[in-house]
């Protein structure tokens, strides 16, 4: 495939960012001429990496391009640091990195790449913090995806965290930034409640839920979340693995798994693999 790395100035982010992107590359026995002028559009699949990560994770740490490639689809991989996919609008000059994924890389991918805009063609996932973003945009803008798969991560109730000193700096973080416990639960970060609103709509993404029987931040949480759901009657279908932590060597697995939920049945062989 292709690898094309953009570095640009944002304005939701305020500053430079930089994003990689996995493009089709040229079919053998096709001229250049036929490939790039074909207008061809190409499936979507935003992938959102975890905690401490950058847009070099998946690239980095596993396979993506050759399960890519075997599908002729475009990977948009952004950074957005720790962020949980929230907007911060009291980090500098204001860092909105939900507002960043649909309101700017969207556009640019669209206008620019040979990346279809319909919804049937765009996917979200991601891993961890990716998978709780994933999440968040699949719940706020359900029109833009066919579906959803979160590795390792689920929603969860902030309430029954606070006094978890794990979470404790992190949720404080929050909380400051949406105005208190109040706006947090407001907030399109809640998904915990979220997903008692979201259960009974027609228009919801395809949820994919997984995560590993040995991990030790988020298998309770995920059972929990199951059980929830299930009560909710929310349509979401949940995988857990044996043996597996919180880890690359799932994650790997998971990628896979997703993009053949994402296109079943579409396999071209692809040039490079």
């Amino acid at each position: 495939m292709a690898l094309v790395h953009l570095n640009f100035p944002s304005k939701a982010l305020g500053g430079n960012t930089d994003v990689n992107i996995l493009l089709p590359d040229l079919p053998r026995g096709q001229s250049p001429a036929e490939f790039y002028a074909s207008g061809k559009k190409y499936p979507v699949l935003w992938l959102l990496h975890g905690t401490y990560g950058d847009y070099t994770d998946w690239l980095r740490k596993s396979n993506v391009e050759l399960y890519a490639c075997e599908k002729e689809l475009i990977v948009v991989m952004p950074s957005a640091l720790n962020t949980d996919y929230a907007n911060w609008p009291g980090f500098g000059l204001g860092y909105q990195a939900a507002d960043y994924l649909t309101e700017e890389l969207m556009p640019l991918v669209y206008g620019w790449l040979p990346a279809s805009p319909k919804r049937e063609d765009n996917f979200i996932a991601g891993l961890s913090m990716g998978g709780r973003g994933a999440i968040q945009y699949a719940y706020r803008h359900p029109e833009k995806f066919a579906a959803v798969y979160s590795m390792s991560c689920v929603p969860q109730d902030i309430r029954t965290q606070l006094e978890d000193p794990f979470w404790a700096s992190r949720n404080q973080n929050r909380l400051t930034n949406a105005g208190g416990l109040e706006g947090y639960l407001a907030s399109p970060q809640n998904t915990w409640d979220l997903t008692a609103q979201m259960a009974g709509r027609e228009d919801l993404p395809r949820l994919y839920f997984s995560c590993g029987t040995c991990d030790p931040l988020m298998y309770k949480n995920f059972c929990k979340f199951r059980s929830y759901a299930q009560s909710l009657g929310l349509r979401a279908e949940f995988f857990e693995t044996e043996g597996y932590s919180h880890e690359w060597r799932y994650w790997e697995l998971c990628i896979q798994d997703a993009i053949q939920r994402f296109l079943p049945g579409k396999k071209t062989g692809g040039n490079a693999f």
